[in-house]
């Protein structure tokens, strides 16, 4: 190599970095078990077979290859495929419905950008084997809470479904065709508003009279109640489209029997999301301090799973992705700072006392308290300077002096303070 670099698109985690990732799928994992999901893994590599043909125009995005068998394999695209070939495969051991949650890396050959990288970690959460209205509900509470929990000011999830696309599509005589097309366009419509999609539309081969009366669709704005009536009064006509409308008016109530804040989410007609597998409620979280796209989304997909199973599977779910909450974080300054995973320093006067020494850095550990001990030694001074480079809080310096009075001192390299206490309190102290 010329240059020692990693990939583009691919980033290194630093410690800073990570202790802060932690803190996030920390924060994601006791949300997901308070609501009874359960931890699942998976390999991050499939068979190619196996993505082919979910994915709509993200296919292109896949990494494939070939092993040295002449097997055709691939890079895992999401966790939701993954999720759908482990619910057929172990068929006989999952009890349905089945709440489950994974956190792990996924590839995606796309062009690097602020927010989107080749490799980017997501949590995911679905609900599989309930058609419930309740199970996209406690989806969007689950998400709700978890954004809340890790400081998120300001956000609002956009609720849609998938039929109500499909609707405003039949409403502006367009046949199921065309209906990918529109699909497709509205998706685009925060990145390129209104007249973007509209010339998107008129490239696709939409009328002109026929774009207008989708773009006026999707544009409709309100309190939920005031949406679904608005959108019934267009396309109560629509029978999948009724249909739709009634199972967003169970979702919304259940996000208020939920407890779920009003001001977290509005209905949006104007929201698609890409992916071709979702089939009914579809969502996505934004919020002003992330201009660039969404927080999140996820949405009802009952078909994928059905797909691998050889049977009709209902499933909801949603990605958080790590990477684009770990930058958003950064830039806000919420969630905890620490420099180092190390609360204290202990330091070593010198050969006579290294026993002592390490004697107290073990107990310190047993008792829960993460610390660090010198190992080059050195003058007082430099142990401090080291302990402060690090970002270690406490200083401890047991010397001679200190043991014959059966004391420790406590130096808080912060505030600059110091002061000595008895040998047994150190943990307490601490503490």
């Amino acid at each position: 190599m010329s240059k020692v670099q990693n990939i583009k698109g691919m980033r290194d985690h630093l410690p800073q970095a990570m202790l802060l990732r932690q803190h996030i799928t920390a924060t994601i994992t006791g949300v997901c078990e308070r609501h009874g999901f359960e931890p699942l893994q998976t390999p991050i590599i499939e068979y190619a077979e196996a993505l082919e043909g979910k994915l709509g125009d993200d296919e292109s995005l896949i990494y494939r290859f070939e092993d040295h068998g002449g097997r055709r394999l691939a890079l895992r695209y999401d966790q939701t495929v993954p999720l759908a070939r482990v619910v057929a495969q172990y068929a006989g051991q999952i009890v349905l419905p089945w709440r489950r949650y994974a956190i792990g890396p996924s590839y995606r050959g796309e062009r690097p950008a602020r927010g989107r990288y080749r490799e980017f970690f997501q949590a995911d959460a679905d609900i599989v084997g309930s058609s419930s209205p309740l199970a996209d509900a406690e989806i969007v509470a689950m998400l709700t809470e978890a954004l809340a929990a890790l400081g998120f000011p300001d956000f609002v999830t956009l609720l849609n479904h998938r039929q109500v696309i499909g609707g405003v599509a039949r409403a502006s005589g367009l046949d199921a065709m065309a209906a990918g097309g529109v699909y497709r366009a509205i998706d685009k419509f925060d990145k390129i508003g209104t007249d973007g999609v509209r010339e998107e539309l008129l490239r696709g081969g939409v009328s002109p009279a026929a774009a207008a009366q989708i773009l006026a669709l999707v544009q409709i704005e309100g309190e939920p109640a005031e949406v679904l009536e608005e959108l019934s009064a267009r396309l109560g006509d629509d029978g999948p489209a009724a249909a739709a409308l009634v199972n967003l008016r169970a979702i919304i109530g259940g996000l208020a029997q939920m407890g779920v804040p009003p001001a977290r989410y509005k209905l949006a007609p104007r929201l698609a999301r890409g992916l071709s597998y979702y089939t009914g409620l579809v969502f996505e979280t934004i919020t002003p301090h992330w201009p660039e796209g969404s927080l999140l989304g996820g949405g009802r997909y009952d078909e994928l799973v059905g797909q691998f199973a050889g049977r009709p599977i209902p499933t909801v779910g949603l990605a958080f992705g790590i990477d684009r909450l770990h930058d958003v974080m950064e830039e806000l300054g919420i969630g905890p700072r620490p420099a180092t995973t190390a609360v204290a320093y202990v330091t070593v006067f010198g050969p006579e006392q290294a026993a002592a020494s390490l004697d107290l850095a073990r107990e310190l550990r047993a008792g829960g308290v993460n610390t660090l001990i010198s190992l080059d030694g050195g003058g007082l001074g430099k142990q401090f300077k080291d302990a402060d480079r690090k970002g270690v809080r406490y200083a401890l310096v047991l010397g001679p002096d200190e043991a014959a009075r059966g004391e420790v001192v406590i130096k808080d390299l912060r505030g600059g303070d110091q002061r000595a206490v008895p040998r047994g309190a150190v943990l307490s102290a601490l503490r």
